[in-house]
């Protein structure tokens, strides 16, 4: 356990490091004993600095996921093994674009090529997982809604990570998350105030129009019972401080969590 937890955050929550992007080594070390988290998101590169490495081994911190935008292969058989050596839980994906190619054609290159890597992991012990993002991220990604995503995943044979700002509005979400729920693997979490046109337009939770408290609590009856991972960028969050918006954004979620579901004992 990191010597920072204890703070009030729920032993559930981590917050993306992709809220802190392009903080050193120290001052991420910084930001996560002010927010008192236990767990951590990080994105690939920081895998290849050992004075981060160090300092998440030393302080006890568990790496809940991974962010990896898939090129090739080898190169998330190298993510793989990193995160392996890290101690992580999961690494999460984009699929890369598709081109020219239909989406069929495109999910089928993505299975064929990643499919060494799901063996490999399996042996390593690290999950896998794609998320839904916007089809504004069309040039690096194929998964755009939440029924896609889960259709994708069940295609590769690999988990999903549910970014709830991204998937909120679609209709029939409830039997998406029934299907979903089974593979997921993390939920992520931010708001949105509506009309707000400034992208990547996140609010911390509680702010906006995402109605999050029904939707983990969905989740959880549903036997989702790992992380959720505070997304946290944009506009809004710059403008106000990202370690302050972090802050709250830990404060608010930890009190949904705990309305919601306990203490998370049961957290996996």
């Amino acid at each position: 356990m990191s010597s920072a937890a204890g703070h009030g955050v729920d032993a559930r929550l981590s917050v993306h490091d992709v809220t802190f992007f392009g903080a050193p080594a120290d001052e991420l070390r910084a930001y996560w004993a002010a927010l008192g988290v236990a767990r951590l998101s990080l994105i690939d590169a920081e895998l290849n600095d050992p004075v981060l490495t160090k300092a998440v081994a030393a302080q006890g911190y568990a790496v809940e996921t991974v962010y990896h935008l898939f090129g090739t292969t080898d190169g998330l058989m190298r993510v793989i093994d990193s995160a392996a050596a890290a101690g992580a839980r999961v690494v999460y994906m984009l699929t890369g674009g598709r081109g020219d190619l239909t989406w069929e054609q495109a999910a089928a290159r993505f299975c064929e090529a990643v499919a060494p890597c799901v063996e490999h992991a399996q042996r390593a012990g690290v999950a896998l997982a794609i998320e839904n993002a916007s089809s504004l991220y069309a040039d690096i990604h194929i998964a755009h809604t939440l029924a896609d995503t889960v259709a994708l995943a069940e295609q590769a044979g690999v988990g999903v990570c549910i970014d709830l700002f991204h998937c909120w509005a679609e209709a029939d979400l409830a039997a998406l998350f029934a299907r979903a729920m089974p593979r997921t693997e993390m939920i992520q979490l931010s708001d949105y105030v509506l009309g707000d046109r400034a992208l990547p337009a996140r609010a911390v939770p509680g702010d906006g129009a995402i109605p999050l408290e029904a939707l983990i609590a969905q989740a959880v009856s549903l036997g989702y019972r790992h992380g959720f991972d505070l997304e946290l960028i944009g506009p809004r969050i710059d403008a106000e401080g990202r370690l302050t918006a972090a802050r709250r954004a830990c404060e608010v979620a930890s009190g949904i969590l705990e309305r919601v579901s306990g203490s998370g004992d049961g957290l996996r």
